[in-house]
């Protein structure tokens, strides 16, 4: 009896679902760290940080064990417009020269249901850390072409400039900005 119970439990352990790894695909360019804020009231201006990277577990059966760190390269910010890259990577915005790196690691990961979740974490721009939820969507996972296995995720947030010292006046309609992520990981 002691053989059987030994058996089973070894069996049951080993079809236990386990979170798996994976880096995000920012070398096939599967990953994306975008923002957008309103110019003067009147439009959004898009941009994005061409460099970055990171990792993230996630377990479909036990999905409030994921977790996610990421790193931005904050001097490969794009607006696609020079001058202004130039004034955002400045002393006015993101002072590139003194804080070349942007972070961010989860404290949290709350399923809703459909597919939806809510991702909490810190994150560090500009020499200051806060709290932020990003609001993520499963895209989907599974077996890619070449024998591998990835995983997707899109995510939203938002925060005030003012929250990580950027205290440029862009005007009432500029305060906050809005961050746009979709990354898809390779299974490490």
């Amino acid at each position: 009896m002691k053989k059987l119970t030994a058996l089973l439990f070894a069996a049951l352990i080993g079809t236990t679902a386990q979170a798996a790894d994976y880096k995000i695909d920012t070398s096939g360019a599967h990953a994306f760290v975008q923002f957008r804020i309103k110019h003067l009231g009147y439009s959004w201006l898009y941009g994005r940080f061409d460099k970055f990277d990171g990792t993230f577990s996630y377990d479909e059966e036990n999905p409030q064990s994921s977790s996610v760190e990421v790193k931005i390269d904050t001097t490969s910010l794009d607006s696609n417009h020079a001058e202004r890259d130039k004034h955002l990577r400045g002393s006015d915005f993101l002072d590139v020269a003194k804080f070349p790196t942007a972070t961010f690691k989860s404290t949290g990961f709350k399923p809703l249901g459909d597919g939806k979740a809510e991702l909490t974490g810190d994150l560090t721009l500009r020499g200051v850390t806060k709290a932020i939820t990003i609001d993520v969507t499963n895209i989907g996972g599974g077996k890619d072409p070449w024998g591998g296995e990835r995983q997707g995720f899109s995510g939203t947030t938002e925060f005030k400039l003012k929250d990580f010292g950027i205290d440029y006046d862009l005007g009432p309609a500029s305060q906050t900005v809005e961050m746009i992520l979709d990354v898809e990981g390779v299974k490490i």
